[in-house]
């Protein structure tokens, strides 16, 4: 006897791999339920309400090689141009704070590299000559490694100079993996890299939000998919999973919802709950040996006239001297309404957090006005500090991720901690999603 066709689908989770999994569950004909236990959609990639102002809960940079979550935010009505800054694949510091300035031209590759390194500032000749051989015996290793190691690892074996490393490397490592390059992936930081100084074109492009993370895909996903017959339910925490195998293997949410699949897009820790009823206690047990690491973004707003000479820049952190910021964001030249405000981004920000915010906060005012040499942003009008504590899992060398597939029939997971070449991204969420809706819908055809 044939398997009955999978019609209705329980998503569980509003994040944006269960976004992503409810949209594409719904363009494939399919009554999608997304329960969300917060109030708001997005998950670690989210807009929060601060004191009347909308934040984001973090600072994020897309690429153009984000096939997959461009591909989605079109398919929800979302107007790319309009939506992000497009910007060549740069590497800037301030003039003056000892940095560099590197900016890859749209050129087909890698001819786009060597066009960089020949106009790039602040790197003597070892430091141009280092990154060219890693990017070409990179490319030429097809972007992989036999056997993983970390980060710093890699750097040494290929010869990379302190400077370069400091400039380019180290901050590259932090802000895709979120994870120090001592203890990071070489693999995965591979996978970023190929997909950034390894494409050309658009798909090098760096993409700056200017709409608030929620209204820039998680929104608009839970329109469309209501739009198609679905619902979508905030506030709403599923409590229960429960298998009925004398129903065609449906599933039991909560004690009286019956639905014929369930994708699970929870974080790890509730994933493991919801698997351990279900009755995988094997992978609910796998998901427990997750690391995390936290990112913290401080806020800080000027008068409105304040503006920096480019949309952000790369920050020379220094712990010893206070200087913890490693990237800054003028939001006003991404949002008019947000005139004055700039946010810094601190990746793996256990150590900074250690401080307190209100000290944390005067920091990374005081390192503003250090290395853009303007003494007036040590006094900000307002400051904001938001630090997800679990932003993301810590990229370690080998780490074993789950795939989609659960082993359960009908039930899959979705997440940024899947098996994936990519670190914990919104692109990796959102391949996550597509790939576990389509284990689903693959039963429709």
């Amino acid at each position: 006897m044939a398997e009955p066709a999978v019609n209705s689908v329980a998503v569980i989770g509003g994040g944006w791999a269960g976004c992503s999994a409810a949209v594409e569950l719904a363009r494939a004909g399919c009554k999608v339920t997304l329960f969300e236990a917060a109030r708001t959609l997005g998950g670690r990639a989210r807009a929060v309400d601060v004191q009347g102002r909308q934040l984001d809960n973090g600072q994020h940079i897309l690429l153009g090689a984000y096939k997959e979550s461009l591909r989605l935010m079109r398919a929800v009505g979302i107007d790319l141009r309009a939506a992000m800054l497009h910007l060549p694949l740069q590497m800037r510091y301030p003039k003056g704070s000892g940095g560099m300035d590197f900016v890859v031209p749209r050129l087909p590759a890698p001819l786009h590299l060597a066009v960089a390194l020949l106009r790039a500032d602040g790197l003597a000749w070892a430091d141009k000559m280092a990154l060219a051989r890693f990017s070409s015996t990179a490319r030429w290793m097809d972007w992989r490694l036999h056997n993983d190691c970390s980060v710093s690892e890699l750097l040494e074996r290929y010869d990379q100079t302190e400077r370069l490393i400091e400039l380019m490397w180290r901050p590259l490592c932090l802000a895709a993996l979120n994870t120090g390059p001592e203890r990071a992936s070489a693999q995965v930081f591979l996978a970023v890299l190929r997909d950034s100084l390894g494409a050309a074109r658009a798909s090098s492009d760096m993409l700056l939000p200017r709409l608030d993370l929620s209204a820039l895909f998680p929104a608009a996903a839970a329109a469309f998919v209501e739009s198609r017959g679905g619902s979508v339910r905030l506030g709403a925490k599923v409590a229960s999973l429960a298998s009925l195998a004398t129903q065609g293997g449906r599933w039991r949410l909560g004690g009286d919802e019956v639905f014929d699949a369930v994708v699970i897009a929870t974080p790890p820790p509730a994933a493991a709950t919801l698997l351990e009823q279900a009755g995988a206690p094997d992978l609910a047990a796998s998901l427990g040996h997750f690391e995390y690491e936290p990112i913290t973004t401080c806020y800080l707003q000027y008068p409105a006239a304040t503006r920096l000479e480019l949309p952000f820049y790369a920050l020379r952190d220094n712990a010893a001297s206070g200087h913890w910021g490693q990237f800054v964001f003028d939001r006003g030249q991404l949002d008019s309404t947000q005139a004055g405000m700039f946010s810094v981004v601190i990746s793996a920000s256990g150590a900074a957090s250690e401080a307190g915010r209100e000290a944390l906060a005067q920091a990374v005012a005081d390192q503003l006005a250090d290395v853009l040499g303007r003494p007036e942003l040590a006094r900000p009008d307002w400051v904001q500090v938001i630090s997800e504590k679990r932003a993301t899992f810590a990229c370690t060398p080998g780490l074993a991720r789950p795939a989609n597939a659960t082993g359960l029939a009908r039930l899959v997971l979705a997440g940024d901690y899947t098996a994936s070449d990519y670190p914990a991204t919104i692109e990796s969420a959102v391949r996550s999603g597509v790939a576990a809706a389509r284990l689903l819908t693959a039963r429709r055809k």
